[in-house]
């Protein structure tokens, strides 16, 4: 399905998804966001990795030493990988991705101070509203050797590695997974239509890696019942894995989250809510097992030994 030129519509904010008929009186939508968005592209370098198979790819980085975080330690890297389309939209795609946040103060204080790494797939829209040069396989070899040049560059300062996306950035999270499971310590796939066949499930659960797969019941676009729910059962089953499935997908202000754009994506849109670091404005968190959101999470895999 051709996806809309999101940057020439406005977003519905009257909109009643289908799935509003599933709401209980005391529920409510909302359609805004809370936590200040494109406020913090500044604080990321851009760069060039060439590469003759996909076309050289650009990417950002935020440097938590640059941005005044003590020179002598360690700090986890996060490489965040967008959904289709965002990389048409630039550096906005810091935002699109889920990274944005996570450079702010408060969310880098939670997490003790991180490197985040924001490749671009290099996307095309054809005439026909298709998309070309999405993520896919022949991305993975090349998104890794950007993780690793940035490792080497401040090679004092690394420690654990993460990846996380959503949609068909949770897609390539789960192929760099299958390709790359040893290498990383922490990933978070999130909304992802595709997850791996059992063997690589196994190989993936065996390389130690920690596991954050988040998808919600009333995904629009990644059904739940179609692409989560037959391997449930096995995803449950894994080592170091936290499921975070919940019936609804919300914004800070408690309202369930609806994006409309032409089509209804709110529920798909899981990575708002992790910008919101999975909690309410009020301080609650979404689930009790994370009292400290996401960026409790990432700080306790940086921690391990």
């Amino acid at each position: 399905m051709p996806l809309p030129e999101f940057n020439k519509l406005q977003q519905n904010k009257t909109a009643v998804p289908d799935w509003a008929k599933y709401m209980k009186d005391s529920e409510f939508i909302s359609y805004t966001v809370s936590y200040k968005a494109k406020a913090y592209f500044d604080l990321f370098d851009e760069y060039l990795y060439p590469c003759a198979e996909t076309g050289d790819i650009r990417y950002y980085v935020y440097d938590p030493v640059k941005h005044g975080a003590p020179a002598d330690k360690k700090y986890p890297v996060l490489m965040w990988l967008h959904g289709a389309s965002n990389s048409l939209d630039g550096v906005k795609c810091i935002m699109c991705c889920g990274a944005e946040q996570y450079a702010t103060p408060k969310y880098q204080q939670e997490m003790g101070g991180a490197y985040i790494i924001v490749p671009l797939a290099n996307e095309k829209r054809l005439q026909n509203g298709e998309l070309e040069g999405v993520w896919s396989e022949a991305y993975a070899a090349p998104i890794k050797a950007v993780y690793d040049k940035v490792c080497a560059e401040h090679s004092a300062n690394i420690g654990k590695k993460f990846v996380m996306g959503a949609s068909s950035g949770g897609f390539m999270t789960w192929k760099m997974l299958e390709d790359y499971g040893n290498f990383f310590d922490g990933a978070m796939p999130i909304a992802s239509g595709y997850v791996p066949d059992d063997s690589a499930l196994d190989r993936i659960s065996e390389s130690g890696v920690n596991l954050f797969i988040a998808h919600g019941r009333h995904d629009e676009l990644a059904p739940f019942d179609k692409c989560v729910e037959p391997r449930e059962e096995k995803l449950r089953s894994m080592k170091n894995c936290l499921l975070f499935f919940p019936e609804w997908v919300y914004n800070g202000d408690g309202g369930i989250a609806s994006v409309h754009y032409g089509i209804e994506m709110g529920q798909h849109c899981m990575i708002n809510w992790v910008q919101h670091n999975l909690m309410f404005d009020d301080g609650k968190p979404a689930d009790e097992r994370l009292p400290r959101g996401v960026t409790g999470w990432i700080r306790d895999v940086s921690e391990l030994e």
